[in-house]
C-alpha cells in the first residue's frame, strides 16, 4: 500500500519562507529540550529511561556529592527528579539492601567503602556466598579519614606511628584487660587503613588486638563508654570525638597515603544494563555536585548541609572545621590549610583508577578476605565501569586534560615506604611482614 502526501501548490517543493518558518519553530523546540535536558542529557535523546532511582548513603561526609545532588536539584537536572537518597543503619544495611535491590524494598545503588562492591560481586560478604553483580561508576573521594584513640592513652599522643601505642596496649592486655579497634566494615577502607596503621607499627590486627564492627554514628558513643582504643572512620565522628574530649585524632588517613582514594558510587549491575540513561543521569549529576563541593567557597555550604537532620543530623561545628581543611588533632597540634583535606574533584578524584581498586583488593588478600590465587583483574573488569565515567566527563565538558589518560595512576608510595606497583600487586604482599597469605 503506497501512501501520498499532498506538498500543495507548490508541486512539492517547500517555499523558502516556509522552510525558515519551520527552522524557527524546531530551533525553539531545540532550545526547550536543551533546557529541560542540560548538560548533555539532551543527547541521550529522550533522557533517562525512569525519573527516580533509590541511592543509600552511611552518615558520612564524604557522601557530601550525593546530598548536594539532591539539595540543589541536580539529580531533576539531568532528568532525575525522583531520585530518593536514603539513610542507611550501616554498611552491612547497605549491603544487604543492595541485594534486595529497589524492585524488592531495597535500593538501586549507594555512597560506599571502595571494596564493598567487590566483597558483593564476588559474593565474600552474602548471604550463601550468592553474588550481586554490582558496578563501580565514580570515586567520590581521595583523604578525609581518621584513626582516633581514647583518651586513656592522652599521654602517648599516639601519630602516625603506632610502635608506642603497641606497648601501651600489651601493658593494658597484661592487666587482664581486652583492647580493641573498631572499624566499619570487614575488608572496608575503614578496616584496612586501621589495619595498615597498626601492622605498620608492629601490632598484629588479628592476635594483639581485638578488630571489631561498629556503625559510623555509634563510633563517639561507643568510644565513651571504653567499647575500644582505637577507631577509623570518616568525619565527622572524630572531630566530635575531639570535641566531646573523649579521645583524640592520631592520624588523618591521608598520612598514611597521600591523595588515597576512598569512596566510590556504585550501582546495581542489573540497575545500569537496564537503564543505561538514567545510570549516566545519576553519574553525570553526582559528577557536577563533586566539582560544586570542591570550590573552596563553598565548602561552608556542604558543612551546613552535611549537618542537617536528614542527612548527618550532628551539631555544624563538627563538620566545618575539617571540610575545610583544618585540622586540630586534640593533642595541642593544629594544622591549617592541611594538605590531606577530602577531595571531591581535584586531583582526579573522581576518577575510578583501576589501580586503586586493586590495591584494596590485594589488601583484602593479604587479610584473608579473597585467596591468594584469586583472579582480582578479571574481577575489576566486571566491576569497574571507568568506561562510563569517562562518556560523562566528555558529556560534562570536562576539559580532555583533566581525563586521565590511563586507568593506573602508577607506583604508589605509603607513609612507611612501602610501593604498591600495580603491575607486581605480589612483590607488594612480599614486602609486608604481618599477613595472613602466603605469598
Amino acid at each position: 500500500m503506497t501512501t501520498s502526501i499532498k506538498q500543495g501548490s507548490t508541486g512539492g517543493r517547500i517555499s523558502r519562507r516556509r522552510l525558515l518558518k519551520a527552522g524557527a519553530g524546531s530551533a525553539a523546540l531545540l532550545a526547550s529540550l536543551r533546557l529541560n535536558f542540560p548538560g548533555g542529557a539532551f543527547a541521550q535523546g529522550a533522557g533517562p529511561e525512569v525519573k527516580g532511582a533509590k541511592l543509600g548513603f552511611i552518615a558520612l561526609t564524604d557522601a557530601s556529592p550525593l546530598f548536594v545532588a539532591k539539595e540543589k536539584g541536580i539529580f531533576a537536572k539531568y532528568g532525575m527528579p525522583d531520585v530518593e537518597v536514603l539513610k542507611q543503619a550501616s554498611w552491612g544495611t547497605t549491603r544487604d539492601n543492595l541485594v534486595l535491590g529497589s524492585e524488592g524494598n531495597g535500593i538501586d545503588g549507594a555512597h560506599i567503602l571502595t571494596p564493598m562492591p567487590y566483597l558483593i560481586s564476588s559474593g565474600k560478604v552474602t548471604q550463601n556466598n550468592v553474588p550481586t553483580p554490582m558496578y563501580i561508576l565514580a570515586r567520590l573521594n581521595l583523604n578525609g579519614q581518621c584513626i582516633s584513640v581514647a583518651k586513656e592513652y592522652a599521654d602517648l599522643k599516639v601519630g602516625v606511628d603506632a610502635a608506642p601505642f603497641k606497648a601501651a596496649l600489651e601493658k593494658k592486655k597484661a592487666s587482664g584487660k581486652s583492647v580493641k579497634a573498631a572499624m566499619t566494615f570487614p575488608g572496608g577502607t575503614h578496616d584496612l587503613w586501621i589495619r595498615y596503621w597498626l601492622a605498620a607499627g608492629g601490632i598484629d590486627p588479628d592476635k594483639d588486638i581485638e578488630t571489631i564492627v561498629v556503625p559510623p554514628p555509634q563510633m563517639v558513643a561507643n568510644m565513651k563508654v571504653g567499647t575500644m582504643d582505637c577507631f577509623c572512620v570518616c568525619e565527622p565522628w572524630n572531630l566530635q570525638l575531639v570535641h566531646q574530649d573523649i579521645g583524640y585524632t592520631a592520624l588523618t588517613t591521608g598520612e598514611l597515603w597521600n591523595k588515597h582514594p576512598e569512596k566510590s558510587f556504585a550501582l546495581r549491575a542489573s540497575f545500569v544494563d537496564k537503564y543505561p540513561k538514567a545510570a549516566k543521569a545519576l553519574l553525570m549529576a553526582v559528577m557536577e555536585a563533586q566539582q560544586w563541593c570542591e570550590k573552596p567557597e563553598n565548602r561552608g555550604e556542604v558543612a551546613a548541609i552535611c549537618a542537617k537532620r536528614q542527612w548527618i543530623n550532628c551539631p555544624v561545628e563538627d563538620v566545618t572545621d575539617r571540610v575545610k581543611g583544618r585540622f586540630d588533632y586534640g593533642t595541642g597540634r593544629v594544622v591549617e590549610d592541611s594538605p590531606h583535606v577530602m577531595r571531591f574533584w581535584a586531583d582526579n578524584a573522581s576518577y575510578p583508577y583501576q589501580s586503586h581498586d586493586l590495591w584494596f583488593l590485594t589488601e583484602d588478600i593479604r587479610w584473608g578476605k579473597y585467596e591468594a590465587t584469586y583472579d582480582t583483574r578479571a574481577l575489576i573488569a566486571k566491576v569497574n565501569r571507568e568506561d562510563l565515567w569517562r562518556e560523562a566527563a566528555k558529556d560534562l565538558g570536562v576539559a580532555a586534560g583533566d581525563i586521565p589518560a590511563s586507568t593506573s595512576r602508577g607506583k604508589e608510595t605509603l607513609f612507611d615506604g612501602k610501593v604498591f606497583d600495580p603491575a607486581d600487586p605480589s612483590a607488594y604482599l612480599k614486602s609486608l611482614a604481618i599477613k595472613r597469605v602466603d605469598v
